[in-house]
């Protein structure tokens, strides 16, 4: 009976350290998507501007004629 509360104990810490592991990596993603969110609306943002402007961007944008 003792060896059977030590496999449940060791099991009970292997599944907490593996919700650890997955709340970290859910808070990381849940960072990235902010990131990407911003990043979205400052590309959103400057192709509002580009349209605005005539649908011009800047140079360092357009492609070589070679493209």
């Amino acid at each position: 009976m003792e060896q059977r509360v030590v496999e449940i104990e060791l099991k009970l810490v292997s599944l907490e350290d593996t919700v650890q592991s997955l709340n970290e990596q859910i808070y990381e993603q849940g960072r990235q998507l902010d990131e990407l969110r911003a990043l979205c609306r400052m590309l959103v943002r400057r192709l509002d501007d580009s349209d605005s402007l005539g649908g011009a961007l800047a140079p360092t944008d357009e492609r070589p004629p070679h493209y």
